[in-house]
């Protein structure tokens, strides 16, 4: 398996999620292919179900994900991150943003009354 995290960028996020040696609760089996399992989802925007078995059962990832959600893990991992002094970038791309269609050159409506309608004199 290919990370998506670089093991810097891990260790930085590591430390803020739950099931490690320490904690309380359950354990999970691996949080880094937990957390490099909703990353892939979340980079190729497909269905939980579409999850490669090499990223675990679909199913536990949902569960987990949803788990994580409601405790807000995710957000003080996002919290932590923008606090690094690296972020300065912000990466967009066509799947997320949509133009207009005029902006694509689509032909614009002038609103003129057709040739056969009355003018009303």
């Amino acid at each position: 398996m290919e990370y998506l995290l670089t093991d810097a960028q891990w260790a930085r996020i590591a430390l803020l999620l739950p099931g490690r040696v320490g904690t309380e609760g359950g354990r999970g089996q691996d949080n880094r292919r937990f957390v490099e399992a909703v990353l892939w989802l979340m980079r190729n925007g497909c269905r939980w179900r579409a999850l490669p078995v090499a990223w675990g059962n679909w199913h536990t990832t949902y569960t987990r994900f949803q788990r994580w959600t409601a405790a807000g893990i995710w957000a003080q991992v996002l919290a932590a991150v923008q606090q690094h002094d690296a972020l300065h970038t912000l990466l967009l791309d066509s799947t997320t943003i949509r133009a207009h269609q005029y902006a694509s050159g689509a032909r614009k409506k002038t609103g003129r009354k057709p040739w056969g309608a009355a003018t009303g004199d």
